[in-house]
């Protein structure tokens, strides 16, 4: 999708939901408050209200472009004969976003359920165009998923989706090319930074890692630094790259990987992308959990070559981490059965189909299934028979807490490029890049009736 359709899709969104006078204009034409579950009905009456609807049946649709739902479906419809589900690959991401957006300014065709990444949540939260779940009991999940995903859902005192998979931030990295020269395993970013320089003398054609420019993985590892750039409290938003300290830590490594020409230049994703992680000139990827499948399917020539380590540390000795991708299943406002939906969202998400999903290779945000022994157990033939899934368990467990996404984040990534991304095609610097995409995040915020600072 390009920036000028993520604008259009982000400012659709903002407008519709977003200013301050008019924030619940995005419900439903017929979210008249009667939701089953909702008002004055108490969490024990939300769960009958779930049985019941289960026991009754129905028709949901589920808007989700994740391929291990398919089989979850499958499987669910077989438990609940009464219960038919349509499944709709509405697009990957702001794709699906930009749908479910235009049928909710539209008044139709809203789904029962959509995918919607962690980022893009609260974007949906703030506008009500999902609603609330804690009238089911959602609220006393909080040790059911890890600290990341809960986080990420519960937004200004609700619930808003339920965590469906997780991304647990871990580096995977080229043993061979590794072993070849002689490098280390980093363990923290300054080592890093001097392992790229030692890679990359040693062959000139190779590099630490491929960046050239991404929003989500810079904000994650500001996350990993501890930093807080945003901070949001309803409507009220504040961006502040400038003085944030985690930020700085990202800034001074990162620069001088920039600066020093040590990173490739290959796009993410791309074909070159894929054939540099295959001979070992993109030799590490600070990313979630979620890409083992990735490499098999996308990298085969160089299985047994890559492994998984802890993420380097900014200061050494720490055991801190941070998310990087993973998406909920919401429950869409709009929908006229609510509790029979939630009822898919308890069984795709915290029940059978989070092992359906786990086979099919999905990573799990359910703490039960991060800490079972045959999970942590697991050897992938990819990374030579690696337990891999004890690396990325322990990054689950050391998110760092209290970051937050802006409630229009999905607009900020799309700018991303136009502002920090300068940095790395010419003499821009990270930090000016950083304080010219806080300074259009804030005038957005601005005129779409958030306060902010």
């Amino acid at each position: 999708m390009t920036n000028k359709t993520l604008r259009r899709w982000a400012q659709g969104v903002a407008v519709l939901c977003a200013a301050t006078l008019g924030l619940t204009a995005c419900g439903s034409s017929d979210d008249s408050g009667s939701d089953p579950g909702s008002g004055s009905g108490t969490k024990t009456s939300g769960a009958n209200a779930v049985q019941s609807a289960l026991d009754k049946g129905g028709s949901l649709t589920v808007w989700a472009w994740e391929p291990t739902l398919k089989q979850v479906v499958a499987d669910f419809q077989t438990k609940y004969p009464k219960v038919h589900v349509k499944l709709v690959n509405a697009g990957t991401g702001n794709d699906q976003y930009t749908a479910l957006q235009n049928a909710v300014q539209a008044g139709k065709g809203v789904p029962d359920v959509g995918q919607i990444e962690y980022y893009a949540l609260s974007q949906f939260a703030l506008g009500k165009s999902v609603a609330d779940l804690s009238p089911y009991g959602a609220k006393d999940l909080s040790e059911v998923y890890s600290p990341g995903p809960w986080n990420s859902v519960s937004i200004n005192g609700g619930v808003y989706g339920l965590p469906m998979d997780s991304g647990p931030m871990a580096l995977f990295y080229n043993k061979k090319v590794f072993d070849k020269y002689k490098i280390a395993v980093p363990t923290t970013w300054d080592a890093y930074l001097d392992a790229a320089r030692k890679l990359h003398k040693a062959d000139p054609k190779a590099y630490i890692t491929s960046d050239t420019g991404d929003a989500g993985m810079t904000t994650s590892l500001i996350w990993q630094a501890g930093g807080k750039p945003y901070t949001v409290d309803g409507t009220k938003v504040s961006v502040d790259f400038g003085n944030d300290p985690g930020t700085a830590a990202y800034t001074k490594v990162w620069q001088q990987l920039v600066s020093e020409h040590l990173l490739s230049t290959v796009p993410g994703w791309s074909d070159q992308w894929y054939k540099g992680l295959a001979d070992g000139t993109i030799a590490t990827l600070a990313t979630g959990a979620w890409m083992p499948a990735n490499f098999s399917s996308g990298v085969a020539a160089a299985s047994g070559d890559w492994r998984a380590a802890p993420l380097p540390q900014w200061q050494a000795g720490q055991n801190a981490s941070a998310e990087n991708g993973g998406s909920s299943l919401a429950v869409m406002q709009a929908s006229q059965n609510k509790e029979l939906a939630y009822a898919f969202l308890q069984y795709a998400d915290q029940g059978a189909g989070v092992q359906t999903r786990i086979k099919g290779g999905a990573f799990p945000a359910t703490t039960a299934d991060l800490n079972s022994q045959a999970f942590l157990d697991t050897p992938f033939p990819y990374f030579g028979g690696q337990q891999a899934n004890k690396v990325f368990s322990e990054s689950a467990k050391n998110v760092v807490p209290g970051w937050s996404y802006l409630p229009y984040q999905v607009y900020a990534n799309s700018i991303f490029n136009d502002t920090v991304g300068k940095a790395y095609v010419s003499s821009t610097t990270l930090t000016s890049g950083l304080k010219a995409w806080q300074d259009a995040s804030v005038k957005y915020g601005k005129d779409q009736g958030f306060s902010v600072d």
